[in-house]
């Protein structure tokens, strides 16, 4: 719960996640995420107040772009790379291309060797290089799952794969997962159907194609049976 004094630094269009809300999303050990979670806040709060909402003394929500950017961190956390150089890389990256979020971006992502170059000199990266294949592999495939708005940031995420339907974009319900190209909260299509209504019902109450109502039970199946 938010303290009563706590300012509220979300604006609409940022998205809003918890830690639970994070570890789902990413398909990621809630408990993992929220360790890496903090020591990647606790590297970048002195450059960027916008990243958390604090809460009861923890620092609990994030949005959209941090949530992205948190991904790629906890990547290179899995490949022993330390939180120090990560944010040293992060902070000279934002630097060179003058954004905030440089682990959103869709030059950064799409070109990851970006990222280990600025983690330091040659001789680490020739030591790194076992280690940046699995991450470019990892990542690649984190890419093909993000669209990006007209000035090269990331803007939606499909959790399954652009083939399926199930969105989570800051600009639709405050970042929950959407069905596409709608405001309708996927989960609520889940929950119906697993209190009782066919997805052909649902098809037909929502106007969407009962594939879609699939994609949004098939999505929240590993959040009921958790």
């Amino acid at each position: 719960m938010m303290r009563k004094d706590e300012p509220l630094n979300f604006e609409l269009g940022d998205g809003i996640y918890d830690i639970s809300e994070v570890a789902f999303i990413l398909g990621l050990p809630k408990a993992t995420v929220r360790l890496r979670m903090k020591a990647f806040w606790e590297g970048k709060r002195r450059n960027d107040h916008h990243l958390y909402l604090r809460g009861e003394g923890t620092y609990s929500m994030i949005n959209f772009l941090t949530l992205v950017e948190f991904h790629v961190f906890y990547q290179l956390r899995s490949l022993d790379i330390s939180t120090k150089k990560i944010i040293a890389a992060h902070n000279t990256i934002a630097l060179q291309l003058n954004t905030a979020y440089p682990f959103a971006s869709e030059q950064v992502l799409s070109e990851n060797s970006l990222i280990f170059s600025a983690l330091g000199d040659a001789k680490l990266i020739k030591d790194e290089e076992e280690k940046q294949t699995v991450f470019n592999e990892t990542i690649g495939t984190f890419f093909k799952k993000l669209a990006f708005s007209k000035a090269g940031i990331a803007d939606c995420f499909y959790p399954m794969g652009k083939s399926k339907h199930v969105v989570v974009s800051p600009n639709h319900q405050f970042g929950q997962p959407t069905i596409e190209n709608t405001n309708i909260l996927a989960e609520v299509v889940a929950n119906l159907y697993h209190a009782g209504d066919s997805a052909k019902v649902l098809s037909r109450l929502y106007e969407i194609p009962a594939n879609v109502v699939k994609d949004a039970i098939t999505f929240f199946k590993p959040y009921r049976t958790a």
